[in-house]
């Protein structure tokens, strides 16, 4: 019988490789412990023995501006607003970076920092990691998102703005000791518009942390009497493709009469109230239902109760070279999925999804039809896709890349 795999997460690295070092880490777009990714790399870095401590945004559930979770040191400051339009931007960026500068400064004072650990976006963490190297602080840069990319596909348009994208992302390479890349469509980007050498890009995934995300006993009320049960976990923004995911749904429900199945969408975003509106004019209220931003509870109920995940990322130049994090959730709770036809996409899910025409909302629509009434297929792919993560793509199998990172920065490799 063969031994059963231990994906406990780690608590204590052997060796303690970073014993004696404080690390810190910068984050503007979500708080802690919500941003899963930082939060992983946060915990490892303290199993590795270095003291760690984060700078966040509050947010809903993270109003407290300090305090202490599992060895890590967390500091919350407050934004004015969410960012809408390049006025509010200039405020939000602004008045992030003031209490980066204030408690990056708190926190040197404090207990020192030897590497400032810096997660777009914005590209303008650098600002914050300048003011230290000077004193010997090493910066890494955890590359999240391709800001130019995402720029032009919220947009649709390059200019000014997307110009000063290129010129910030270039500055940030620059001012990296070394950088973080969560797939290798971003290393390239990194060696090839940000010049550094192949040696100081680490690729690390955002693997999920098997010892959290785990099966529950399923829950028929998800699927409100419908034969089956499509789930779709994330944020609910533009460039997501939800519009696209509607039109599919109203393709299944009005032209294919398939009145059999629910689709339950976990997760908040500020297109959230927007596509109610869609769902309602489309009269798709009695197969939609939109969970809203939702406790780990509801999100694990729903993907062991769904049948298969879907994926409607757009298909553009952001989306096709980003590593989504619910196509991760989707296998390793063994549910296959049907996506568009993207890079990343594809090199994560492999046999694991099926693939639709880019943006093609029909092509969409056949390709869950056809998932669907194939049981077996779904229980081929899912498994496929558990054991894919098992192997090669967990969070434990992520850990030896990022402590490579910290040592090629502190000057160790």
């Amino acid at each position: 019988m063969a031994e059963a795999q231990d994906f406990s997460f780690p608590t204590r690295i052997e060796g303690h490789p970073l014993a004696g070092k404080s690390v810190l880490i910068v984050v503007e777009n979500l708080p802690l412990p919500f941003d899963r990714r930082v939060w992983q790399e946060a915990r490892t870095l303290v199993a590795a023995g270095a003291t760690v401590s984060v700078i966040c945004p509050t947010g809903k559930g993270y109003e407290a501006r300090y305090e202490q979770i599992e060895g890590v040191h967390i500091y919350r400051h407050p934004l004015p607003l969410e960012a809408d339009g390049a006025l509010g931007f200039l405020i939000e960026y602004g008045a992030a970076l003031f209490w980066e500068t204030l408690l990056a400064w708190r926190i040197y004072f404090k207990r020192g920092i030897d590497v400032i650990h810096g997660c777009n976006p914005p590209d303008l963490i650098f600002l914050v990691a300048l003011q230290f190297k000077l004193l010997g602080v090493k910066y890494i840069f955890d590359h999240h998102d391709i800001n130019p990319e995402l720029y032009e596909a919220k947009f649709n348009k390059r200019g000014f703005f997307w110009r000063l994208m290129l010129l910030f992302e270039k500055l940030t390479f620059k001012s990296a000791d070394v950088s973080i890349a969560t797939n290798e469509s971003y290393k390239s980007i990194a060696v090839e518009r940000g010049g550094m050498g192949p040696e100081r890009v680490f690729v690390v995934r955002s693997g999920p942390d098997l010892s959290r995300l785990k099966s529950v006993e399923p829950v028929p009320e998800w699927k409100h009497g419908k034969d089956y049960l499509v789930g779709y976990v994330g944020v609910m923004g533009e460039q997501e493709g939800i519009d696209l995911l509607i039109d599919a749904i109203d393709h299944l429900v009005n032209r294919m009469d398939r009145h059999d199945i629910r689709f339950v969408l976990v997760g908040g975003g500020p297109s959230l109230d927007g596509l109610k509106r869609l769902v309602s004019e489309k009269g798709l209220e009695d197969w939609i239902h939109f969970t809203g931003r939702a406790p780990d509870q509801v999100l694990f109920e729903v993907l062991s109760t769904m049948d298969i995940g879907v994926n409607p990322d757009r298909v553009n130049a952001m989306n096709d070279k980003s590593t989504m994090n619910k196509i991760m959730e989707y296998m390793s709770l063994g549910k296959p999925m049907v996506q568009f036809e993207v890079t990343e996409g594809r090199y994560s899910a492999q046999q694991a999804s099926l693939y639709a025409k880019p943006n093609d909302a029909v092509d969409l629509a056949e390709k869950i039809a056809e998932l669907l009434d194939d049981p077996a297929k779904r229980a081929a792919m899912g498994s496929f896709g558990r054991e894919r993560v098992e192997k090669e793509l967990n969070w434990n199998t992520q850990v030896p890349a990022l402590l490579s990172a910290y040592a090629a920065a502190l000057g160790k490799d």
